[in-house]
């Protein structure tokens, strides 16, 4: 595949996705793969809300399956549902949750918001959490708000299993970027170390053996020295 038709083929990818979240509605939608098969596309769509994406009797993936038939030119495509089961732990789908909330209770609540969503996702069990609001909050000027708390890798390989992702506020005061930034608790660290009651016993078995003469013998080197520097 020559480097024009790879672009293309990209394009029309990005367009298919883009069209499958806005079907839906913000916040829906997490992530849409599309995968090519020898009997057609695999399109996986992953939300928390599997029920209402596929519909009664599955009467919306049929209209969406034709849609993409339709106007996508597309051969044979076959739609997956893939749950998410701990939403707060979704990156795409908290930064959208927090757009909604900043469209529906204007950019004044940004703070309020932000730290309900850290608590909670906190709560939840993750290992830390970055959001990072820019935008006229709540002046004229534009700025960036950040919100932290635990642990995130920002560099190196740990870094990779963080999850990122981006969403967009559109309120009377302007438009209002998202960032969010999750390490969920199943992500493993290579540099993490967990102290247990097998660590702590062999550090106190270590300490043990490396401890310094008693006291006597101190008090007596102690004295000698003293003696032998009056003498001089």
């Amino acid at each position: 595949m020559d480097e024009k038709k790879f672009v293309k083929l990209k394009e029309e990818e990005l367009e298919v996705r883009e069209y499958i979240k806005n079907s839906f509605g913000k916040g829906r939608i997490s992530e849409v793969s599309i995968e090519y098969t020898p009997v057609g596309e695999k399109i996986v769509v992953a939300t928390n809300r599997p029920g209402m994406v596929i519909g009664t009797r599955g009467e919306k993936i049929n209209e969406l399956t034709q849609t993409l038939k339709r106007r996508f030119k597309l051969d044979n495509p076959h739609i997956e549902i893939r749950d998410i089961i701990e939403a707060l732990f979704d990156a795409q789908l908290v930064a959208d949750d927090i757009a909604l909330s900043l469209e529906r209770k204007g950019s004044l609540k940004f703070k309020p918001i932000a730290y309900r969503t850290l608590e909670a996702i906190m709560r939840a069990g993750a290992l830390g959490v970055e959001l990072v609001l820019s935008g006229k909050l709540p002046s004229d000027r534009a700025r960036s708000w950040r919100f932290a708390q635990g642990y995130l890798k920002k560099t190196g390989d740990p870094a990779k299993v963080v999850r990122r992702a981006m969403a967009q506020a559109k309120t009377m005061a302007g438009v209002i970027g998202i960032k969010v930034s999750i390490l969920p608790p199943d992500a493993k660290i290579h540099d993490k170390i967990t102290i247990d009651d097998a660590l702590l016993a062999t550090l106190r078995a270590r300490a043990h053996a490396m401890t310094l003469p008693p006291v006597e013998k101190l008090v007596v080197v102690t004295k000698k020295r003293a003696s032998s520097r009056k003498a001089k």
